[in-house]
């Protein structure tokens, strides 16, 4: 029989795989049977290929999220009540109302065309 160094990694994982099945096996055995003795521990070569779990996240119901929601504005709201001079202090002040949008007149965006032709038409002169 060849040692454990000498061996691929296929043939590693595949040994890892046969002893899990023993060991499941073995605990099945066990159960049935209702023996007191424990299966065998796992070897080295089954701790060290890591096997992917399968298990799935935990799920919140809906009705969980809301209990969690309602705690945390119940602890905001606790902390704002302790805190009132704070809030005293942030007094908004109202901006000014807006008069309207502020246009530019036919005369000003006629000379700010002229302005910007002459200017592309100078840098197109200018790379040729």
């Amino acid at each position: 029989m060849s040692t454990i160094t000498s061996l691929s990694a296929s043939q590693l994982r595949a040994a890892a795989e046969l002893k899990d099945k023993i060991h499941s096996l073995e605990t099945q055995l066990s159960q049935l049977l209702g023996s007191v003795t424990k299966p065998a521990a796992k070897s080295a070569v089954t701790k060290a290929v890591k096997i992917p779990s399968t298990r799935k996240k935990p799920v919140i119901s809906a009705a969980g999220i809301a209990k969690i929601r309602a705690a945390q504005k119940a602890r905001w709201a606790k902390i704002k009540e302790a805190q009132p001079a704070k809030a005293a202090a942030k007094v908004k002040v109202a901006k000014p109302a807006k008069t309207g949008s502020k246009k530019m007149s036919a005369g000003a965006k006629a000379k700010l065309s002229a302005k910007m032709k002459a200017l592309w038409a100078a840098r197109k002169a200018a790379k040729k």
